[in-house]
């Protein structure tokens, strides 16, 4: 047919090049709403999700994080060939920890931080730290503007008469223990570390919140590179080792006299040491609960075999914790009081019965039934103790 004048029709260069910008204007609309999905979908992740954190034998992964301020999860994942803790500090101060994490386990951990700068611990004590940076957030901001809660006055102050009167027992304890091995005699040392493990394991919550103070003082070998050699295992359980251990004071002279430095320091930061509310009923939680956790299970007392002593002094700083919050809580969450009062007498019930004619025994002699129970106990306490500061308005 022969084309008239005027008349036109598209050309086959022109259908190609029309097909080809269909063609790439679909593929664009699916590429978007692919990268759209999957953008959401990692948002969704970032924003719900626990931060991991990965701990091989020198350091995190990642060494720095950012997240807002109140409450994260954080997801611990232990791939060194070691047991180890992850703490989170301020300054020298641990705001929240998980211990004992073994090799190729996780836990999940959640914290409640204010904004600002904090260190993390990477594994073991040697490891350098890394950067945790918590950014203002509503819920910050919420939590700055709570008015002052006076009710708790009195209690916070009775709590710091508490804490100084075991912190100078302590300090004079640890300096019988000191000029007993200075004088050589092996068994006065014995009886003397005995009475001054009382007092630190009664202000333990508090304590441990020096770092520093803490790492000296009671390190577990468990947590040291080189274990019973290594230089950083010092204090009480270093003392401990030889006494009970080695059965001679050989090397140990040095040893007490920094203790003693250190346990007067620590007396030293106990007395300005100004603690919110909150902290009593955390500490206190948080110590039972890695009683039942970890303490239980492995001990801490590996040479003197001395834990159950242990245990219950701590149990017994803990009652003395919540008999100062009772008036003021009992008026706001009286079934919270009652739950954590029954709990406090069914775990001495438990710890008194291990007992025998001569006291309790070594810790090594305790089946696993009975650490299985009392580790249930402890269980129990904590998590009563745990609903605490949210039923009086404190979370």
């Amino acid at each position: 047919m022969t084309q008239t004048a005027g008349s036109s029709s598209p050309r086959p260069s022109s259908q190609k090049l029309m097909k080809l910008a269909v063609a790439g204007a679909a593929l664009l609309v699916v590429a978007g709403g692919v990268a759209f999905y999957y953008a959401s979908k990692g948002l969704k992740s970032a924003a719900s999700g626990a931060i991991t954190v990965t701990i091989n034998d020198s350091a995190c992964d990642p060494n720095e994080i950012t997240v807002p301020a109140g409450r994260s999860t954080f997801t611990i994942v232990n791939k060194s060939n070691r047991a180890l803790e992850w703490e989170i500090l301020d300054g020298v101060m641990v705001l929240e920890e998980r211990e004992n994490i073994v090799p190729g386990f996780t836990q999940t951990m959640q914290a409640k931080l204010k904004a600002g700068t904090y260190e993390i611990t990477c594994g073991l004590l040697n490891n350098p730290r890394g950067t945790l940076h918590v950014t203002p957030s509503a819920e910050s901001e919420a939590e700055a503007a709570r008015p002052a809660l006076v009710s708790f006055i009195g209690p916070l102050a009775e709590f710091q008469v508490f804490m100084a009167m075991q912190a100078n027992s302590l300090v004079k304890a640890t300096k019988a223990l000191d000029d007993a091995v200075k004088a050589g005699d092996l068994e006065k040392a014995r009886e003397s570390y005995q009475k001054a493990r009382a007092p630190y394991k009664q202000i333990e919550p508090m304590a441990d919140l020096f770092a520093d103070l803490h790492n000296a003082i009671d390190p577990v070998a468990d947590y040291l590179e080189k274990r019973e050699e290594d230089p950083g295992f010092t204090g009480f359980h270093r003392v401990e080792f030889g006494l009970y251990a080695k059965n001679s004071l050989d090397g140990l002279a040095p040893v007490s006299a920094k203790l003693l430095a250190d346990v007067t320091a620590l007396k030293g930061r106990i007395r300005g040491l100004r603690i919110p509310p909150e902290q009593i009923a955390k500490g206190a939680g948080r110590l039972v609960g890695q009683i039942a956790d970890t303490k239980i299970t492995a001990g801490e007392d590996h040479y003197a075999q001395t834990d159950l002593a242990d245990f219950e002094a701590n149990i017994a700083g803990v009652s003395r914790m919540m008999a100062l919050l009772k008036p003021v809580a009992v008026q706001a969450a009286p079934q919270v009081v009652a739950d954590i009062d029954s709990r406090l007498t069914d775990t001495n019930s438990a710890l008194t019965a291990l007992k025998g004619p001569d006291g309790y025994p070594a810790y090594d002699k305790v089946n696993a039934d009975s650490r299985k129970a009392l580790a249930q106990k402890m269980q129990g306490l904590a998590e009563a103790i745990g609903k605490l500061n949210a039923a009086v308005g404190l979370e």
